[in-house]
């Protein structure tokens, strides 16, 4: 069963060692998903444990408080997606000051030699770490050379994409300019927001449109607007929605919010884990005179959904 830690402290976690993976794990795309599987693999011809290395907050999160980069995935979700790729222990490490300041050699002693005995480190192409990124593939291969007992690393060659490589920087613009099916490529699914259904302010209720909230939990999520979406997690087949995700400026927001109206669809959601899935982008955010202009436009949004979400008939002979 996979275990999930978030400190360094204690004694070692894999006394008979193990193989560790290490990276951002941001979106989990093709490119983590290849890194991901060679851990596993070489995990499992050594019969040790597979480790997924990875930090919460991330380090460009702690580095950029006033103007965070968007997330693609939440903690949560990234740690069920280690888990789901084979991982046995997933460490999102908590990235504050002592971390931050944590020399490249000693994460190296501290993590990688006492805390979990590794056999095999695995990073992804230019992979750096330690304070001002000090650390690179060349460090962990002396140092492992060195350490007793020792390891071996190496890194995975870039995965690809239309001879560009697959990041999470890729995928954050494809989604922002509304390109989906090449987010999905390069993520290798379509891309979906998850999270537990919350009380709002029941707005859309008064206004006819009931919503399902998802809230961030102080990440900025990577995209923003109205959007055409499955919802996933209600029932046995996924619900067409169409979902607003943003700050809802007409009624003076500041939290990003992501709300989704299930078409035809009467029930209580309230503490229910849902996966919103985005099909299309229909508009941008926008801030509105008053509710009646608010809900006109929310008319028009639906209407515009369920067109794009309704298979079209299939001609007969």
């Amino acid at each position: 069963m996979s275990k999930l830690f978030r400190d360094i402290e204690g004694g070692t976690r894999c006394p008979r060692g193990s193989v560790v993976c290490i990276g951002a794990f941001d979106g989990l795309h093709r490119g983590h998903r290849a890194l991901v599987g060679h851990a596993v693999e070489r995990a499992q011809a050594l019969k040790l444990p597979a480790v997924a290395l990875s930090f919460e907050p991330l380090p460009r999160e702690l580095f950029a408080r006033g103007a965070p980069p968007p997330r693609l995935l939440s903690p949560r979700a990234k740690a069920e997606g280690l888990c789901g790729l084979g991982i046995d222990q997933v460490g999102l490490l908590r990235f504050r000051k002592r971390m931050a300041s944590m020399s490249a050699e000693d994460f190296v002693n501290e993590v990688l030699v006492r805390l979990l005995q590794a056999r095999e480190v695995w990073v992804g192409p230019g992979f750096q770490f330690g304070r001002n990124r000090g650390g690179d593939l060349a460090l962990l291969q002396r140092m492992g050379a060195q350490a007793s007992p020792g390891f071996t690393a190496g890194a995975i060659e870039p995965v690809t994409l239309d001879r560009e490589r697959v990041s999470s920087t890729r995928i954050r613009e494809a989604l922002q300019a509304g390109d989906f099916a090449t987010a999905a490529r390069m993520l290798g699914r379509p891309y979906a927001i998850s999270g537990r259904v919350v009380r709002g302010a029941q707005l859309g209720r008064t206004l006819g449109y009931p919503t399902a909230n998802i809230r961030f939990g102080g990440k900025t999520p990577a995209l923003s607007g109205i959007y055409a979406t499955w919802v996933h997690g209600v029932g046995d087949e996924p619900i067409a929605s169409v979902s607003s995700l943003g700050t809802r400026p007409t009624v003076n927001g500041t939290e990003p919010l992501l709300e989704a109206h299930l078409f035809d669809f009467h029930g209580d959601l309230y503490g229910r884990r849902i996966t919103v899935e985005f099909v299309a982008r229909l508009r941008d955010e926008e801030t509105f005179d008053d509710l009646p202009a608010l809900t006109a436009q929310m008319h028009r949004d639906a209407e515009q959904a369920r067109a794009i979400l309704t298979p079209t008939p299939r001609a007969t002979a």
